[in-house]
């Protein structure tokens, strides 16, 4: 009879500058971090505007684990686990609609929005001792929203969620202070990728500002940028990468755009004068000083750990499926309040992040080619140093940042996600 696996030596794969290739292969390592990271930790799961109305909801995963987000009759958000009371059939299989409850097609069981049990063919059966005010849906023991950005834990106990996202908080915020209202809507609908690739790949890509040059050089010559000298501090790029703890990290390129002082140049380099009304909302609401620092600094190019990618003006999140597979998914982040914005938004995510465009294809095909890669034996070790001696904290915020090229963020993933999994080691 063989005993409990031996969990993972993690401090002997995971050092400052280089981590081990098995933590992107090893089955065991990826069931480990579904049970720590995603079944036990806080992740992203959708937005409170994707479920505007009474009966909307959509369906979603927290790691491998299937959800429902729902908005009930009394205007909650809900979180329930998609999954029978009765024998564990799945429930909902469509990914988003309204409906006033959810019948299970297995045998007839139903739920209301709440998850509450509401009826079940040939109830005499079940004997007197049956209490359907017991049999309702498992919902998930903790929710998490900020700005509408609705964050879930599975664990009952454990970090709470303000601790988790902690200075982090700022990055949804500058991302919703770009409307006129203050909010963000997700309503253009979500598009999804298949990357053969370990998830982890992607939010260490996401805000590596080392790649940009070589990988994205197609887009670099395209706009123009490659001229410029952005994306290399060595020619003067001021742009920044930044750890603010709690695995989230960000590549900041407000400080690029501060130099010019010009607007919108996260927008390509759209002109006010095209955005009339846009700019008029916006200074109603936070006056003309406080708007044009908005315009200029724009949206935040940021992970929030372990699954959230703020692209800008998208939205990705993602979930494992397994060692050598992840699937993503990216809509464009629509500003309440702002249809001259939202417009124009669409039309660049489409060259962002859909199928032909400049981003999204190359970093999959570079992730792809890394797990290809990772079969090869030798050498064991990722290197991680780029810029180690270079970081420094940053006098203005109290966080550690470096030059735009540097792995600074990818040192910071690694830190938290050793914390994470030698705590649960421990614990085990």
């Amino acid at each position: 009879m063989t005993g409990r696996p031996k969990a993972t030596a993690y401090e002997n794969l995971i050092f400052k500058e280089k981590v081990h290739g098995s933590l992107y292969t090893d089955p065991a390592i990826f069931q480990e971090e579904m049970d720590t990271i995603f079944h036990k930790g806080w992740v992203f799961v959708g937005h409170t505007s994707e479920v505007p109305n009474i009966g909307d909801f959509s369906r979603r995963f927290i790691g491998r684990q299937p959800i429902i987000i729902t908005r009930d009759r009394d205007d909650n958000v809900n979180l329930l686990l998609n999954r029978c009371s009765h024998r564990g059939n799945l429930l909902c299989t469509r990914a988003s609609g309204n409906a006033s409850t959810f019948t299970c097609p297995y045998h007839g069981w139903s739920f209301g929005l709440d998850g509450g049990m509401r009826g079940m063919p040939m109830k005499v059966a079940m004997g007197d001792a049956f209490k359907p005010s017991e049999m309702g849906l498992a919902k998930v023991p903790r929710v998490g929203i900020h700005r509408g950005f609705i964050f879930a834990s599975l664990a009952k106990d454990g970090m709470s969620f303000d601790d988790y996202l902690g200075d982090a908080k700022v990055l949804l915020d500058r991302a919703a202070d770009l409307s006129p209202e203050g909010e963000i809507t997700i309503s253009a609908g979500w598009l999804k990728h298949r990357f053969k690739a370990n998830w982890k790949m992607l939010p260490e890509n996401n805000t590596d500002g080392y790649h940009v040059g070589s990988t994205h050089l197609s887009m670099l010559l395209a706009t123009g940028v490659a001229n410029s000298g952005a994306f290399n501090e060595e020619m003067g790029d001021p742009s920044v990468i930044r750890d603010w703890g709690g695995g989230h990290t960000e590549l900041d390129f407000a400080p690029r755009y501060r130099e010019s002082g010009r607007p919108f140049q996260w927008f390509g380099g759209t002109r006010p004068e095209k955005l009339p009304n846009y700019v008029a909302a916006m200074e109603a609401a936070y006056g003309k000083q406080e708007t044009a620092k908005r315009f200029v600094d724009g949206p935040p190019h940021a992970i929030i750990f372990p699954n959230l990618f703020l692209a800008e003006l998208n939205i990705t999140y993602f979930y494992p499926v397994s060692p050598n597979e992840v699937i993503q998914y990216y809509t464009p982040l629509l500003l309440k309040g702002a249809p001259e914005m939202n417009k124009r938004a669409i039309r660049q995510t489409e060259g962002a992040m859909g199928p032909g465009s400049f981003l999204l294809p190359e970093d999959a095909a570079m992730a792809e080619r890394n797990q290809l890669g990772l079969e090869a034996q030798y050498p064991e070790w990722l290197d991680l140093r780029r810029g180690l001696d270079r970081e420094a904290v940053d006098a203005e915020n109290g966080l550690l940042t470096s030059a735009v090229s540097d792995e600074t963020t990818n040192r910071a993933f690694w830190r938290h996600y050793l914390t994470l999994m030698s705590e649960a080691k421990s614990a085990s």
